[in-house]
């Protein structure tokens, strides 16, 4: 990267629906803030502005971060794809660095950003944090079988059993250089990880250390965890 010393923004998603939540997942309390109000906290600390991306509905309504000077407030799209580069569009020309960070992720540390900044800074087109990869991933392809089962049900049947010494968790933020992320974001494919786009246009991404608690908020059990863990970091308990 050319620029070592221009500015760093971070655009926090936030457009989701809840669809496995079963309700709006970056709304929900987190102690005295909503889940989505923690990661926004954390991106402020570490650049010098964000965007949040929020569905379209929401926008008009959102007063905690509305009249924010460092934060800008976006409608999301359709995809999570459609939603980053909604957000992206809002980031300032002269960005040297964008970090593209789940919403739903409360818990990434100013320290896993700063690691991540420093790598793009470093030299590389983006850093990702991640985590090695515990239990045994395997590759299946759907087919219909007549003879497992019932007659004609789709199996998932095991094609091959990836080494777990070549595979990582990805989190967020990822971090890119902003010239070679929004030249990503040109391409009309859809893909759940930013750093996937980068990649197809021949990019360089490295990985840095995930945090274990770095954790997104999926499944209600998810916010359950966090409530606990943010109780712990309190010192108080749950009940």
């Amino acid at each position: 990267m050319e620029d070592s010393t221009g500015s760093v923004w971070t655009v926090v998603v936030a457009g989701g629906s809840g669809r496995r939540f079963g309700a709006m997942k970056q709304y929900e309390s987190l102690g005295d803030r909503r889940v989505v109000d923690h990661a926004v906290e954390t991106a402020r600390l570490v650049g010098d502005g964000v965007v949040l991306v929020l569905p379209e509905s929401d926008v008009a309504d959102e007063t905690t971060w509305g009249a924010a000077s460092d934060v800008s407030v976006v409608a999301g799209g359709p995809t999570r794809t459609a939603s980053v580069r909604n957000g992206l569009a809002a980031v300032p020309a002269d960005a040297a660095v964008v970090l593209v960070h789940d919403g739903a992720r409360p818990f990434a540390s100013a320290g896993l950003y700063r690691l991540v900044i420093d790598a793009v800074r470093g030299g590389a087109d983006g850093a990702v944090p991640g985590l090695p990869v515990t239990d045994t991933v395997k590759v299946i392809e759907v087919v219909e079988s007549a003879s497992i089962g019932v007659g004609g049900s789709v199996v998932p049947h095991i094609v091959d059993t990836p080494d777990r010494a070549t595979l990582l968790a990805v989190q967020t933020p990822q971090g890119f250089v902003a010239e070679i992320l929004r030249r990503a974001y040109l391409s009309e494919v859809d893909a759940s990880d930013d750093s996937a786009l980068v990649e197809s246009i021949g990019g360089t991404v490295i990985a840095v250390p995930g945090e274990i608690d770095n954790r997104k908020i999926t499944h209600p059990e998810d916010l359950v965890w966090a409530r606990d863990v943010l109780a712990r970091r309190n010192g108080s308990v749950t009940s």
